[in-house]
């Protein structure tokens, strides 16, 4: 999958191709709904299979000090995209410039003249422009006029509702990541590299590979079953394991990240990217009277996740 993140310079290559447009944090069902329209499209048109989105995100842009709310971060997007069989991947800069055209200037300027997009599939309700003042049906009258297709998708209903990163989210502050699950079509997954911890887990007896969660919204805190991938190295590969999300009250006032003991391993993984797999949530986060306490409940956590982990 090729990343064009400059829509001014594209190369003939990455041109015209069949793309799906939105922001796409969690590529949830109803995001591969899109996609798989502008697949269709691509096949009959024989153009390459596209995804344009914005980076940061435009709410990130307009509310820098909001608190995180992302599901996943660019890289991780971008690692599920290229799953999906995405052959360009139009990650565009999202700034001062691009917030400010207006709808007919996006289109003309960015889908026609600027990335050469033959057709376009969009959500229902998709807003784009100055103001977000732009429609679905005005590109559409956009798109007979410069010439690209524009398919318009209906928002997706699951059996709770219409899937929605918003669903997503919520379910996972409750702590209900299966619930999640069902709406994004895959666990909900944190990627990212080992960083260096406290290293009390070893000192315990249970050393986690620690992750940051800056910039991405929370699940609930607490004690997870996950499944665990290794992406690069020589222990690269898939584990069941038993995560820590929180602040580790037990220990002091802490950043929030996210500690991980994948069971039956031995191995450095400093530096390494993992994507770590929420299947449920165990139990909140407790402060003990003491450290054998501690590895007491510590030592039921991993029992209880080894059993789901291998129910699956």
């Amino acid at each position: 999958m090729r990343i064009i993140r400059d829509y001014s310079y594209v190369d003939a290559a990455d041109r015209g191709a069949s793309a799906a447009i939105g922001n796409f944090d969690g590529v949830h069902l109803g995001h591969r709904s899109v996609i798989d329209m502008a697949r269709a499209a691509a096949a009959q048109i024989g153009a390459p299979l596209g995804v344009m989105t914005f980076e940061p995100h435009p709410r990130q842009f307009f509310a820098p000090d909001a608190p995180p709310f992302r599901l996943m971060s660019r890289e991780a997007r971008a690692h599920r995209l290229e799953k999906l069989g995405v052959d360009r991947l139009y990650e565009l800069n999202f700034n001062a410039g691009m917030s400010s055209l207006t709808p007919r200037d996006f289109a003309q300027r960015v889908i026609a003249d600027g990335l050469g997009l033959k057709h376009i599939v969009i959500g229902a309700d998709f807003c784009f422009g100055k103001g977000r003042a732009g429609t679905a049906q005005d590109l559409v009258a956009f798109g007979a006029e410069m010439g690209f297709g524009v398919t318009i998708a209906q928002l997706l209903e699951g059996s709770a509702g219409a899937v929605s990163s918003t669903a997503i989210r919520n379910a996972l502050t409750e702590g209900q990541p299966r619930e999640a699950a069902a709406m994004l079509g895959h666990w909900h997954r944190i990627e990212g590299r080992v960083i260096t911890g406290d290293q009390r887990g070893r000192e315990l007896g249970y050393p986690t590979a620690n992750m940051s969660i800056d910039g991405l919204h929370p699940p609930r805190f607490g004690v997870y079953a996950v499944l665990v991938d290794v992406l690069e190295g020589p222990h690269k590969g898939s584990y069941h394991g038993a995560a820590s999300m929180g602040v580790r009250p037990m220990f002091g006032v802490n950043k929030p990240n996210l500690e991980t003991f994948l069971f039956d391993f031995k191995g450095d993984l400093y530096g390494v990217p993992l994507s770590v797999g929420l299947v449920e949530f165990l139990r909140p986060e407790e402060k003990f009277d003491s450290l054998d306490a501690l590895i007491t409940q510590m030592d039921a956590d991993c029992a209880r996740a080894r059993a789901i982990l291998a129910a699956l």
